[in-house]
C-alpha cells in the first residue's frame, strides 16, 4: 500500500519539473534565439516479488514479478532546431542561417579574451570606442583584417586568432577620413567606407567569428542569451560563415525562439491531467489505508 503512496509522490514531483519547463518556454515564446527544452521520464527501480523461472519438462516459463517504485526525471533536453528568422532591417543584427554560434567575451588579459561565450543572438550594437557589443556589453569576436590576408583554405582556425572586432569612427589609416557606412555579407566579413572631402575607400575591418559544436545539446545555458561548451558538448571547432558546416550570416534578421506554442499548450494540458491523476493515487491508497485501520474498530 505505502509504494503507491510514494510512487504518486514520485510522479507529482516529476510533473512538477515537467511543468516548470512548459511555464519557461512559454515565457520565453519571444525571447531571440531561445531554444525550447523538454522533459523524459524513466520509471524508477522496481522491486522484484519473484524472479523468472525457466520453462521445465512439465511447467512452462514463469514471467518476474515486480513493482515499479515510481518515476524520475531521466533528462531535460535542449531542442536546438533553429527558429525562424525575422527581418529587422537593421545594419548590425544579424542571424546565423544553419549550424553555428557568434563568439563574445567578457573577460580579457592583455586583449586576449580568456573566457568565452556562445550565442545565437545576433543583436549587436557599437560603443563608444567603436567595439561591436551584444546588449550584455560582452564583445563579439572574430579574425582582424590582417590575420584575414593569410587564410586559406587549408587554415587551421586556433583560439588565440580570435580578438574583438572593431569598427572605429576614423579609418585606422588616415585619421581624415570618417566612418560613412558599412555592411557585413553572408561570410560576416565587415566592410566600412571611410571618406574625407577628396574621396572615399572601402576597407575590409574583420570577419565574424563562428562556432560549432559536435553535440549542440551539450552546452550549458549561462544565462543572457549565452551558452558555455561543457565536458558533452564537445570542444568548439572555430570557422567563418560560409564554409562547410558553419552557415551563413544574414545580415538585418533576427532568429526567432523555436518555442511552439501549440505543443507547448498541449503538454501543458497533459502534466495538468498527470499531475491530478497522481494525486488522486495518492488519495486512493489513503482511502484504502483507512479502511484498514477501521477494521480495528
Amino acid at each position: 500500500m505505502l509504494r503507491s503512496l510514494y510512487s504518486g509522490v514520485s510522479g507529482m514531483k516529476s510533473f512538477q519539473t515537467k511543468m516548470d519547463v512548459i511555464a519557461n518556454n512559454i515565457a520565453n515564446v519571444n525571447t531571440t534565439a531561445f531554444k525550447s527544452s523538454r522533459v523524459r521520464f524513466q520509471d524508477m527501480l522496481s522491486q522484484t516479488l519473484s524472479s523468472a523461472q525457466g520453462a521445465g519438462d512439465n511447467l512452462g516459463g514463469v514471467n518476474p514479478r515486480q513493482v515499479g517504485l515510481g518515476v524520475k526525471v531521466g533528462s531535460i533536453d535542449a531542442m536546438m532546431e533553429n527558429g525562424a528568422l525575422q527581418p529587422t532591417n537593421r545594419e548590425l543584427d544579424f542571424a546565423i542561417e544553419g549550424n553555428g554560434f557568434f563568439v563574445v567575451a567578457s573577460k580579457f588579459d592583455g586583449g586576449a579574451p580568456i573566457e568565452v561565450l556562445y550565442t545565437r543572438d545576433g543583436g549587436f550594437f557599437r560603443d563608444s570606442a567603436g567595439n561591436v557589443v551584444n546588449s550584455n556589453g560582452e564583445k563579439v569576436l572574430g579574425y582582424l583584417a590582417e590575420d584575414l590576408e593569410d587564410f586559406d583554405a587549408d587554415t587551421e582556425i586556433t583560439f588565440d586568432m580570435l580578438k574583438p572586432l572593431i569598427i572605429p569612427e576614423t579609418d585606422p589609416d588616415n585619421e581624415d577620413r570618417d566612418l560613412q557606412s558599412y555592411t557585413i555579407d553572408g561570410t560576416g566579413t565587415i566592410t566600412a567606407v571611410y571618406a574625407d572631402g577628396t574621396g572615399a575607400e572601402s576597407k575590409v575591418l574583420g570577419r565574424l567569428a563562428i562556432a560549432t559544436f559536435s553535440t549542440p545539446e551539450g552546452l550549458e545555458k549561462r544565462g543572457n542569451n549565452n551558452y558555455s561548451s561543457s565536458n558533452n558538448s564537445g570542444s568548439p571547432v572555430y570557422g567563418s560563415a560560409g564554409d562547410a558546416g558553419f552557415g551563413v550570416v544574414r545580415q538585418g534578421f533576427l532568429e526567432m525562439s523555436n518555442v511552439d506554442l501549440a505543443n507547448e499548450f498541449t503538454e501543458m494540458v497533459i502534466a495538468s491531467r498527470a499531475y491530478s491523476a497522481n494525486s488522486r493515487s495518492i488519495t486512493t491508497s489513503d482511502e484504502m489505508l483507512q479502511e484498514l485501520i477501521n477494521l480495528k474498530r
